[in-house]
């Protein structure tokens, strides 16, 4: 997760989730949690060696349906 770009995909989770209304604990509290959730889904997958930003990107999918952020009737 110390990897260049990591903190961006992390902000970028913060700010969309604020521009969802959320308030900015909150925000910060769903941002970190799925982040952090999306990281260790992707090192799981493939090692935390070679753990790379896009790599968070690519599991932002399944940690959300693990926790169930979003409706059935949306996609992800």
């Amino acid at each position: 997760m110390a990897t260049g770009g990591s903190g961006d995909v992390l902000a970028g989770m913060i700010g969309a989730f604020l521009a969802r209304g959320m308030k900015p604990y909150e925000a910060a509290a769903a941002g970190i949690y799925l982040h952090g959730l999306a990281g260790d889904l992707a090192a799981k997958k493939q090692g935390q060696i070679c753990l790379a930003a896009a790599d968070i990107i690519d599991f932002l999918p399944k940690a959300f349906k693990k926790m169930k952020v979003y409706d059935d009737d949306e996609s992800c």
